[in-house]
């Protein structure tokens, strides 16, 4: 086998530019930013005045050498991993062929069209816009947010959706070679892919390992060795001669080291190894990548409470404890693998076991998915359908889906972490993107169900057939399908709180079997909005402040809820911050809940963990990658063993719950204590109690009337409550009777304790004489990641927070920059 990477620099064309230095893999705008001839789409308005990009044709051109041993290949192919999107490949002015998927690996033979020694190539991207206006005015198709937060027709175009704007992201249409670029040659056969099968029996996994060849395959003239190990040491080999083009060779694998999610056990891979070699011992082609072995199935039975939807892993049902994942950057390619593996390592360190790639964006890069098994989160995955009508009708869509989705399957299908196939997003929850017969801007259902129950499913059964499918996200099974939320099956995207402003504790009346939407939205903190904003627009009802809100009720809902729970912030600041406090308290209240009911409900992804570009959504970890105040809390909420309360407004009594997750019986101590806001202990106690294995239960009622009328009522208390197992506490939680907004706190007076560690690492002791509620800790201008923020603070507890910064201070500066606020500051000077 013979390669060239065509990776690296080429010229870039289009519009007003010309000749621009261009990097692959990439787009125009990263290209165009590099090289300073456009501004930040990200900062104040541009966005808008940069939309005309998405409107030009560019060129991208490079030239490169062909040697005579490559030459001397039998086959010869450009392979375009991924190119963005309408685009005519040419290589020595020859059209080799001209694509129309941005989610396709493309192959070309091109054998005839190259010379020994210098070639050109050159890739011509045609801008979307044309064909959009061409198919909307062959039959309308609708999309939700058109016009508003989404450019019209993009339903028609196999991209990135998103990259025509959502209720949280920008109108950056892009376009480029967004994915390597290669030649390769082959001389007879070569690997297309490799497969693998699992069946597992007590002690023993029976692994499949299907090589399937292209090429000049002439029988017992090749021969496949495959090893496979596990953390360096030999477990397998076997060498096996090709007779045809797909060859099955079974491998015994004793006693194996099972994959399990995180919090559930060791994410144990094996790397496999598959080498395709002739009659002389020479390699003719490769392929390596890493598998878990596990059992990992969506589990749909009659229960006592309908219908379950839950997944086992390992013959064990599990509650999935996650969020829903969006494209890490607008511009894709900048998603390093470093950036990448921070957010992700942020996931599995916030207690997350499951993560939904939803269908609105892209099928993930590699590096994501070789994260997800490393760090044992789960992976639903969505073909990239979203919210829209689809032209199922055009059979150059649907061919063209069709290689999608093959290339895409089997990229993705080997990977330990990956848990479900889904078929969209939200289709069918809608309402008003499928009807019975032919209506205007609708698919039919016999359109939506040829992709959907018949085209999609059979690949995966042809391609896979180890994973379960799903078709819609939320979806009633049934046969006439007209309720998608029914709380007795299937999962939910439930949004009456935000879209239909019922109160946080509407979560609370929620009895639905997987809950895979549901969100509160916040600004990101105000470093963040400083990136993108001048001084006169930090106001959230500016021009700019409302361009990076794309929810049309969004800064008024934000307000509506805060005006309910907290006291109106003093500052602009202090309005971001408790807005991030404010989300985080909504998620809480919905999560707590499900995972009370556990195992009536079996999962909860909440919308939605990453941002693509600095903005005001439902995030909880924004675009340059700052925690929210909600993604600290899930560390609390996702926390494996989780004690938590429902407090009774009338009886002054506090239920309190245990939720087991884990796989062993946990017993402890409950520790409570109840505070005046003034620091003084009112009552406190201590009780013996245990939760079985990957179970719910409520353990006790605390009785607190008269301790809470004898200290003035429930607005001078606060409840603070753990369980501890060995001394060590596993989980602590706070209850109040009334709104934070009507507790009579009292500013704390801090006690701090600073000790360097590095210039860039510190590590802070905090205590307090009077309970806080949401304490954090910031450094002014300076970014740094801080081990916990916004937590809670009771008198006679010490909190240590270790902070690490991206750039370096001496002990007197870091004790000048650092602030510890609480709730109180937020209305107090």
């Amino acid at each position: 086998m013979e390669k060239i990477t065509l990776n690296g620099e080429w010229v870039l064309s289009g519009g007003e530019f010309a000749q621009v230095k261009a990097n692959v893999p990439g787009c125009v705008h990263t290209d165009l930013l590099h090289e300073k001839l456009i501004d930040d789409p990200y900062y104040r308005d541009n966005e808008s005045k940069l939309m005309y990009l998405g409107e030009l044709d560019w060129v991208y051109e490079r030239t490169f050498f062909v040697s005579a041993d490559m030459m001397a290949c039998n086959k010869i192919d450009l392979i375009c991993h991924g190119l963005d999107t309408l685009a005519t490949v040419s290589i020595n002015d020859h059209t080799v062929a001209k694509t129309n998927n941005m989610f396709r690996k493309w192959i070309f033979d091109i054998h005839d069209c190259i010379n020994e020694g210098q070639n050109t190539i050159r890739i011509k991207c045609q801008s979307t816009y044309p064909y959009m206006k061409e198919k909307l005015e062959e039959r309308y198709l609708a999309i939700t947010g058109a016009n508003h937060h989404r450019i019209l027709g993009s339903n028609y175009v196999r991209k990135m959706q998103c990259n025509y704007g959502w209720d949280w992201g920008p109108m950056c249409v892009t376009a480029g070679i967004w994915k390597d670029i290669e030649v390769v040659g082959y001389h007879h056969a070569k690997l297309d892919h490799v497969q693998t099968k699992q069946s597992h029996d007590e002690h023993m996994v029976e692994l499949q390992v299907i090589t399937h060849l292209a090429g000049n395959i002439e029988p017992n003239k090749l021969f496949l060795d495959i090893t496979l190990e596990h953390e360096g040491k030999h477990v397998a080999s076997k060498v096996y001669p090709v007779k045809d083009s797909s060859t099955a060779v079974p491998i015994t694998i004793e006693n194996p080291a099972l994959w399990w999610p995180n919090n559930l056990g060791k994410q144990n891979l094996y790397t496999l190894s598959v080498h395709l070699l002739d009659n002389n011992n020479q390699l003719m082609d490769n392929k390596q990548f890493r598998i878990g072995l596990r059992t990992l199935v969506l589990d749909i039975h009659k229960d006592q409470y309908g219908e379950s939807f839950q997944f086992v892993v390992n013959g064990i049902p599990f509650f999935a404890k996650g969020g829903n994942w969006i494209p890490i950057d607008t511009f894709v390619t900048r998603g390093s693998d470093a950036f990448y593996r921070q957010q992700l390592t942020d996931v599995k360190n916030a207690n997350m076991n499951f993560i939904r790639v939803w269908g609105g964006g892209i099928y993930e890069s590699d590096v994501f998915y070789d994260l997800c098994d490393e760090l044992g989160l789960c992976v639903w995955q969505d073909f990239a359908f979203a919210c829209s009508a689809y032209p199922v009708y055009d059979k150059d869509f649907l061919d063209t889906f069709k290689q999608e989705a093959i290339d895409n399957i089997k990229r993705i299908r080997h990977h330990a972490s990956l848990a479900l196939w889904c078929g969209n997003n939200e289709i069918e929850y809608m309402g008003n993107m499928v009807s019975d017969a032919l209506e205007e801007g609708k698919m039919t259902w016999d359109e939506y169900k040829l992709l959907f129950d018949e085209l999609i499913p059979s690949l995966i059964t042809t391609y896979d057939n180890e994973h379960s499918y799903w078709a819609s996200s939320p979806m009633d099974d049934s046969h006439d399908r007209k309720d998608p939320n029914d709380a007795t099956k299937g999962d939910a995207h439930l949004w009456d709180v935000w879209h239909g402003r019922e109160p946080f504790e509407w979560y609370r009346t929620c009895h639905h079997r997987f809950n895979s939407e549901f969100g509160f939205q916040s600004f990101p903190e105000p470093n963040v909005v400083k990136s993108y904003t001048k001084k006169e627009d930090r106001n959230i009802t500016s021009y700019v402040m409302e361009k990076h809100q794309r929810s049309v009720i969004g800064n008024e809902t934000i307000i509506l809820y805060m005006l309910s729970w907290f006291k109106l912030p003093t500052s602009f600041d202090m309005l971001l911050w408790t807005s991030q406090i404010l989300q985080s308290l909504a998620i809480k209240y919905a999560v707590e809940n499900w995972r009370r009911k556990m195992p009536e409900g079996m999962g909860t992804l909440y919308w939605q963990i990453n941002d693509c570009w600095p903005v005001a959504s439902w995030s909880s970890i924004d675009a340059m990658g700052n925690l929210k105040a909600l993604h600290y809390s899930a560390k609390k909420f996702y926390n494996p063993v989780l004690i938590s309360g429902i407090e009774d407004k009338d009886n002054l009594s506090v239920e309190i719950h245990l939720t087991n997750d884990t796989l062993e019986k946990q017993s402890g101590v409950i520790q409570w204590t109840l505070f005046h806001v003034n620091g003084c202990v009112l009552k406190e106690g201590t009780m013996e109690a245990s939760i079985e294995a990957n179970t719910a239960s409520a353990v006790t009622t605390l009785n607190l009337y008269e301790a809470i009328e004898h200290a003035g009522g429930v607005r001078h208390v606060v409840l603070h409550y753990a369980f501890a197992v060995h001394d060590q506490v596993l989980s602590e939680n706070t209850t109040y009777f009334v709104y934070p907004k009507h507790l009579e706190l009292e500013k704390p007076d801090f006690k701090v304790g600073i000790t360097k560690v590095t210039n860039q690492q510190y590590q802070v002791t905090v205590s307090s004489n009077k309970p806080c509620l949401w304490v954090w800790m910031e450094l002014g201008h300076i970014t740094a990641r801080y081990s916990d923020r916004f937590f809670d603070l009771f008198n006679g507890q010490t909190k240590e927070v270790t902070i690490h910064m991206n750039e370096g201070l001496e002990l007197h500066a870091f004790r000048s920059q650092l602030v510890i606020h609480s709730i109180v500051d937020t209305y107090q000077s």
